[in-house]
C-alpha cells in the first residue's frame, strides 16, 4: 500500500466533506496530530477506527487502502489486490517481530552469561556472588512476558498432525514445552496434542 498515495486521499476525502483536521480528530476521539500523519503518509489510520473514518468521509474501506474511490467494475480486483497486500505486509511484519524476538533474547541472556564470568574470575563473597546473579535475571525475566507474546501473534503455529495453522493463545503458548520455536500444543482443529512449527504464511499444506 502507498501511504503517500493514502495519505493524500485522506486529505481530499477530509475538505470534501467541510472538515478541518482538528474536526476530523474530535470526530474520531483522536488528536489532530494522528490525522497530520495519516495525511503526510507517515502512519496509517488505525483498524479499530477505520470503519468510523469511512464512514465520516462517505468512502468504502477498500476505497480508503487503494488510496482512490474504486468503480464497481474494478472493485473486485483491486479488493483482491488489496488483500493480498496486507497479507504480504503482515508476513514482512511478522518476519521483523521474530528477528527482534532473537535481538531481545540475546541482549537479555547477554548479563547472565556475563555474571557468571564474573563469579568464577574474581573472588568475591557468596553474598554478592548471588547478588550478581539474581540482578543478572533482572531483564530475562523482564523481557520474557514480550518474548512469549511476539512467539504468540507473530506469524502461526502449524500442528505436525493434521497440517492446520492458526494463532493459539497466550496461556498455551506460556504453559507448552518448547525446543526453540517448535512447541507441543493441543490443536484447534484435530484436538491432538503434539509438536507444533512456527510459520509465517497462513496457507496451508
Amino acid at each position: 500500500m502507498d501511504q503517500v498515495k493514502i495519505g493524500k486521499f485522506i486529505a481530499a476525502c477530509r475538505r470534501g466533506v467541510g472538515l478541518t483536521q482538528m474536526q476530523l480528530a474530535e470526530a474520531l476521539n483522536i488528536t489532530d496530530r494522528a490525522v497530520s500523519k495519516w495525511e503526510t503518509g507517515r502512519a496509517m489510520p488505525d483498524s479499530s477506527i477505520m470503519l468510523e473514518l469511512c464512514g465520516i468521509l462517505k468512502i468504502s474501506v477498500n476505497d480508503l487502502l487503494c488510496g482512490e474511490k474504486v468503480s464497481m467494475e474494478n472493485y473486485n480486483n483491486e479488493a483482491e489486490n488489496t488483500l493480498v497486500e496486507m497479507v504480504k505486509q503482515k508476513e514482512e511484519g511478522d518476519r521483523r517481530l521474530l528477528q527482534a524476538e532473537i535481538l531481545i533474547g540475546i541482549f537479555a541472556v547477554l548479563p547472565i552469561i556475563a555474571s557468571v564470568i564474573l563469579v568464577f574470575a574474581l573472588s568475591l563473597a557468596e553474598w554478592i556472588q548471588l547478588t550478581v546473579v539474581l540482578c543478572s535475571l533482572i531483564p530475562l525475566l523482564v523481557s520474557l512476558p514480550f518474548l512469549i507474546r511476539i512467539e504468540q501473534v507473530a506469524g502461526y503455529y502449524e500442528c505436525s498432525a493434521c497440517g492446520h495453522r492458526y494463532v493459539p493463545s497466550y496461556k498455551s503458548i506460556f504453559m507448552a514445552r518448547h525446543i526453540g520455536r517448535k512447541r507441543k500444543l493441543t490443536c484447534q482443529r484435530c484436538k491432538k496434542k503434539c509438536w507444533h512449527n512456527k510459520v509465517i504464511k497462513k496457507d496451508e499444506k
